[in-house]
Parts: C-alpha cells; structure tokens; sequence
C-alpha cells in the first residue's frame, strides 16, 4: 500500500486512538474507604451487574460493624441496622443494586437475616431458633440465601423467597449454610454436613441436595455459582490436607485450580458464565494475594496484572465476588494512601476480551486503522490488550493480522 504523509499521519492518529479505546485505558482502582466514625477496617462482599453498586461492611476503632452500600455518586451509605444492637453486615447485591442482603442484631441481640430495598430493612425470620443469617440474593432480589437456627439449635441452610424461609436440610450430618444463588434463584450452594460429620461443599436444586465431593482430603465448601447454577466455586481440602481454589462442573467434577506459587488457596466468586473465577492464593513467598482465573490463562495475580494500579504500594489481598460479565471484582487490600490494611476496593479490569472479525474500532468497516491497530500492538500479551488481541487468545500475533487481513474492506 501507498500513502501520502497526510494519509499516513490521519491513519497513525486513528490508530493511536484506537488503541486508547481498546487497551484497557478504563481499567481503574477504586480504594472505597469507611464509613463517618468508622475509620479502622472496611470489606466488600457483592458488586451490581454494571459496576455501579458496591456492598460490604465497615468496621470502626470498637470493633463493630455496619452494613454499607456504596454508588460512585454518593459514596459509603450507612444502611443502619434492624431496631436494637447497632451492628450489621451486608453480604449479597441484587444486580441492579437495588436489593441488599445480609444480617443485623435486633433489640433482643440475636442476630437476623435481612433483606434493603429502598432505605427498609426487612427481618426475614428464622427457622424457628433465634438467629439467622443472609449471604446471597438472586440476580433480580427475589430469593435470598443463608442459614438459621431451627428450634433445637442447629444450623440449617435456608431459601427465602415471598415470605416464605425454606429449610434446605443437609447431607444426612448435623448442619448446613447456604452461600449463594444462581440468578434465577432456582440453584442454591454452599456447605453441609455428612453422614460423617465431615463439611462437604453442596449444589441444592429441586429439593435434592448433592454432596460436590473433595480434591482427595475430606472438606470442601461452595462459594460461587454460574448464572445457571452449572459452575460451582469454592474450596476443599487436597489429601495434603491443603485449602485448594476448586471449580465444579457435572461432566468435569471438582477442578483445582492451583495456587501463585504457594500451597494453598481458596476461590469465592464466578463470573455468570462461569468462566472467570476471583478468590485468593498464597504466593511462592507465602503472601496471600487476590487472584483471578480463567481456563485459558490459569491463575494469576491480580497485583501483577495491575501493577501500574498499585504505583504506591497498596496490595489486593482478597477478591470475592465478581460482576457476571467478569469485568468488576471487589474485595480488600491494604490501601498505602491511608495505612488501613484492609479497606474495599473496586476494580474495573476494563471491557472484557470478545472476539471478532478484524474491526478493532469496532466503527463497522475493517479498515486500515485496524491494521494499523494491530500492527503497532504486535507482540503484546496479557489479558487486557482489548480488541486488539482479536481472536482473544491472550497475545497479538500473526493470528490477529490475518484475520484483519482477511475481512479486509468488510463493511465499508
């Protein structure tokens, strides 16, 4: 091809801006911070579809918490607790951010599942003991999950839905607790007791509860689960007697999913198609660090994936859950900026990768400004490049020029 200078500098501009677009320049860290009063530690635990909605708790110099809701408008919203003690936590978000869910004491110091909407919160009740607890919601805040007490005392695992709180039983031992929810509220998971005693992680669907196993030792809990309840995450003991991050599927069974270098982990959320998986691992140095991982680039540091996010020295230790596209993960770290060794963070790791036929600009015409966009690219890797990587395998080569190549002229 033949270019005049002006051609080629109007190109050379298109492709710069491209890759401004497309290179993970919207990726940011968000260090949430505490609540007025509440200045000593704070934790995220649930993040709305979009980013938008970050929920948790705060903790202040006496040790008590309060439950937080926090909207890059309005920061760190208090959401006060049921009439009584004052302490609470909040553990699930519905996926517009409208819902809240997690537990408080009430006037009689026994601690209650609730559910927020709209500056209410609601006591949810117990199954006949006094205390009860709430850690997930479904996508549209309907259905909550947690445990209660029954009337003896014990533990069980429970799905709320109008009203109703439903006790899921167990695997035929003591206890049980569910963690979370698929978003249609149909698939509940979490951990229960065996015949044996021994903690197992389970999938509940239609009234069946079915033991998910271990990685060899006799342990396992269930943290996450996919949008349609077939991935399940979580934890379980290795036959070294060794926490291990694990994925589950019914065709696969119980994956480990490795550590940083270290001999444990644990994984606490999936992305809705269960393909992006946070939780935190224990480096080759025996730190703990946030880590995020996915089938085709296995686990990494998520403190090195963003190292130019952490310029001042803070640390992502622990991620939790994770938005269902993938591209929101929340958790705690240690924030430089203000000492706190665990505060909330918000990462936006960016747009994630989608595959394509070239058009990096994604303006409908594959042009030479997606050539270019590649070829200045070229050799780069990672898992945020954006559309340069156009077949989304992690590195722009050969691969990706071709494929602009090929659907050179398509659409315009």
């Amino acid at each position: 091809m033949c270019y005049t200078q002006n051609r080629f500098n109007a190109l050379l501009s298109a492709c710069v801006l491209s890759l401004i677009a497309t290179a993970g320049w919207s990726q940011s860290l968000t260090w949430l911070g505490t609540l007025p009063g509440y200045n000593r530690r704070s934790m995220a635990w649930g993040v709305s579809a979009d980013g938008s909605v970050v929920v948790g708790w705060a903790e202040n110099d006496a040790f008590q918490r309060r439950a937080f809701r926090w909207t890059a408008s309005g920061g760190m919203q208090d959401l006060g607790a049921l009439p009584g003690v004052n302490e609470s936590e909040a553990w699930g978000v519905s996926a517009n951010g409208a819902v809240v869910v997690g537990w408080a004491y009430n006037r009689s110091g026994l601690v209650r599942a609730f559910r927020w909407e709209n500056g209410v919160m609601q006591d949810l009740g117990t199954l006949g003991g006094n205390n009860s607890w709430a850690h997930g919601v479904s996508a549209d805040g309907s259905v909550v999950v947690g445990w209660a007490w029954e009337a003896t005392g014990r533990g069980r695992a429970f799905r709320w839905e109008n009203g109703v709180m439903q006790n899921l039983g167990t695997l035929g031992g003591y206890g049980s607790r569910a963690n979370r929810v698929s978003a249609d509220g149909t698939v509940v998971v979490g951990e229960a007791e065996n015949a044996a005693g021994q903690p197992r992680a389970f999938r509940w669907e239609n009234g069946v509860m079915q033991d998910l196993g271990t990685l060899g030792g006799s342990e396992s809990d269930a943290f996450g689960v996919s949008a349609d309840g077939t991935v399940v995450v979580g934890w379980a003991r290795n036959a070294a007697r060794r926490y291990r991050a694990f994925l589950w599927t019914a065709s696969g069974g119980m994956r480990d999913l490795g550590t940083l270098g270290g001999n444990e982990s644990l994984a606490w959320g999936v992305s809705a198609d269960g393909t992006v998986v946070v939780g935190w691992a224990y480096n080759a140095a025996g730190q703990y660090r946030a880590f995020r991982w996915t089938a085709s680039g296995g686990m990494e540091d998520l403190n090195t994936t963003y190292a130019s996010l952490l310029t001042d020295g803070s640390v992502l230790w622990c991620a939790f859950p994770i938005s269902p596209d993938g591209r929101y993960i929340v958790g705690t770290g240690y924030n430089a900026a203000t000492g706190r060794t665990e505060e909330a963070f918000l990462l936006d790791t960016g747009p994630r990768c989608t595959a394509h036929n070239g058009d990096v600009d994604a303006n409908g015409c594959v042009d030479d400004a997606d050539l270019l966009a590649v070829l200045f690219a070229f050799g780069q890797t990672g898992s945020n490049l954006g559309r340069v990587d156009v077949n989304c395998d992690r590195v722009v080569d050969d691969a990706d020029l071709l494929i602009v190549l090929f659907n050179f002229g398509g659409g315009c």
